[in-house]
C-alpha cells in the first residue's frame, strides 16, 4: 500500500504538520545534573525535526514527579534554559516539538525527594515489581503515601506551571500525560484507586484531577496547545481497571469536550502496555473503540509500520501515527519511509542511559548509501 497518505499535511489545534508521522515521548535517560537538558539532548532531537510531531520523552513538573535516573524536568530555571536550546535547535531544522509533562506517582521512589519522603499516589497501594533509585540501583517498589485532598490542587497547579515553563522554553505545545501507569492513570484506574473522597470511587470521581489538570492548562497556554497521552486496557505498573471501556469512554468523551490539539492512544499491543482482564477487547482495538468519541485529531502509537500506519489511518481510525523504537534507530524515518528504504536495527542495550552512542551515532540513510 503507498505510503503517500503518511505525507499528507494535516493541522493538530495549533500546529501544523507537513506529515502524519510522529516521534513519541521515548525514555532515554540522558539528561544531564539536576534534570537540565543538554547539548546531546539537543542533538537528538535535531536529528528527528523532519518528523511531522516531535513528542519528547516524559519530562517531570516537580522533584516529587521525577521516576527514573537521568530524567529531565521543567520545573527548575536550569531546566528551562536547557529545554530552550533543544527547541531552538529544532526549530532551526524546521521541526514542530511538543514536551510531553508528567508526575510519577508510585513509580517514583523516596531518593528523588530531597526530603527522602515516601512517592504519592491516589492510595497506599504498593506496585508490584521493582524500581530505579536515583543512584540507578534496582529495589522493590515502596509502599507510597496517598494523597490528601488538600494536596490536589498543588499538583495541578504543578502541572500548569509545567506547562507554562514549556511554553517559555519555546515547545510549540505541551503534551499531558495520563497513560502508562503514572499519576494520572493511576488516578484513573479502580485497581490503583481506592478513596472515598470526591477522586474516588465513580468512573467521574476517577477522572475528576485529569480534566482539572486538562483544564488548568489549556486556561494558561490554550486548548489548542495541549494534547494528552492514554493507555486504555494497559495494566503497566500493575494497572487495573473492571470497568475499561466505559471508563474510558467516559474520560474520552469528557476530553473531546475541550476542543484539544490532540488525543494520543497507546495501544494494547505496545511493549509498555498490555491487556487487562478484558478477553473481549482485542489487542489493538483502542483506535477502533475510541475514536468516534473524540471530536478532534487522534494519535495512535503502538508497534506500527508503515504498511500498519497507513491503513490506520486510510481506514479513518486515527489521524497520524506515532513511531516509537523506529525512531530511535532511524533519524531520519521520514525519508527513509518516504524511499522506501531499510531501515536501521534497534538495539535495546543502549536504549536506556549512557551518552552519544545509541543515542546521536545511528547513521542516516544517506550516509550509508555515501559509504557504499
Amino acid at each position: 500500500m503507498p505510503a503517500d497518505i503518511l505525507f499528507t499535511p494535516i493541522k493538530l489545534g495549533a500546529l501544523d504538520l507537513p506529515n502524519r508521522i510522529v516521534m513519541p515521548a521515548l525514555t532515554r535517560m540522558r539528561a544531564g545534573p539536576g534534570g537540565v537538558p543538554t547539548a546531546l539532548n539537543a542533538e537528538y532531537y535535531a536529528q528527528r525535526a523532519s518528523a511531522g510531531l516531535n513528542i519528547t520523552e516524559a519530562t517531570a513538573i516537580s522533584v516529587q514527579g521525577h521516576g527514573y535516573p537521568n530524567m529531565p524536568g521543567i520545573h527548575s530555571a536550569a531546566q528551562v534554559a536547557g529545554w530552550g536550546a533543544v527547541t531552538d535547535a529544532a526549530h532551526e531544522r524546521g521541526g514542530r516539538i511538543v514536551q510531553q509533562i508528567v508526575h510519577h506517582g508510585r513509580w517514583s521512589h523516596s531518593s528523588y525527594n530531597t526530603d527522602g519522603s515516601l512517592p504519592v499516589a491516589p492510595s497506599a497501594i504498593t506496585p508490584p515489581g521493582h524500581t530505579y533509585t536515583a543512584q540507578s540501583t534496582q529495589v522493590p517498589f515502596e509502599t507510597p503515601r496517598a494523597l490528601e485532598a488538600s494536596e490536589l490542587p498543588s499538583i495541578i497547579d504543578s502541572f500548569r506551571q509545567a506547562a507554562r515553563n514549556a511554553i517559555e522554553a519555546g515547545f510549540d505545545a505541551v503534551e499531558v500525560h495520563g497513560a502508562n501507569g503514572f499519576l494520572l492513570d493511576q488516578f484513573l484506574q479502580d485497581g490503583s484507586n481506592q478513596r472515598t473522597d470526591d477522586y474516588g470511587g465513580s468512573i467521574e470521581n476517577r477522572s475528576r484531577l485529569l480534566l482539572e489538570v486538562m483544564d488548568g492548562i489549556s486556561n494558561d497556554i490554550g486548548s489548542d496547545r495541549v494534547g494528552v497521552r492514554l493507555s486504555p486496557h494497559g495494566n503497566l505498573g500493575g494497572l487495573s481497571d473492571s470497568a475499561t471501556l466505559p471508563h474510558f469512554s467516559y474520560v474520552i468523551a469528557e476530553l473531546s469536550k475541550r476542543r484539544l490539539a490532540y488525543l494520543h492512544l497507546i495501544e494494547p499491543r505496545a511493549s509498555s502496555a498490555g491487556i487487562a482482564d478484558d478477553a473481549s477487547v482485542d489487542s489493538a482495538n483502542n483506535a477502533s473503540l475510541f475514536r468516534r468519541m473524540f471530536v478532534g485529531p487522534v494519535i495512535t502509537a503502538g508497534g506500527y509500520t508503515a504498511t500498519s500506519g497507513v491503513e490506520a489511518i486510510s481506514s479513518g481510525l486515527a489521524d497520524a501515527v506515532a513511531f516509537g523504537r523506529m525512531f530511535i534507530a532511524n533519524p531520519d524515518l521520514v525519508e527513509r519511509i518516504r524511499l522506501s528504504a531499510p531501515l536501521n536495527r534497534f538495539d535495546r542495550a543502549t536504549s536506556y542511559g549512557g551518552g552519544a552512542r545509541g543515542y546521536i551515532d545511528y547513521p542516516r540513510f544517506m550516509e550509508l548509501a555515501d559509504v557504499e
